[in-house]
């Protein structure tokens, strides 16, 4: 499971937390987030996340 980070605000999406929050629970793989889902922090779409090496 990859961790993907938002360039705009540094937001580290982690799949084995998920996004409780919001909806998404523990396990959903970045890939598998639906298209609409943005950052909880600073709300920019998946588009402008990218992986953690």
């Amino acid at each position: 499971m990859k961790s993907y980070r938002c360039t705009m605000c540094g937001y580290i999406y982690d799949p084995k937390k998920g996004d409780p929050d919001n909806g998404i629970a523990a396990g959903i793989e970045f890939e598998d987030l639906p298209d609409d889902w943005v950052c909880p922090s600073c709300g920019v779409g998946k588009e402008l996340f990218k992986p953690v090496a």
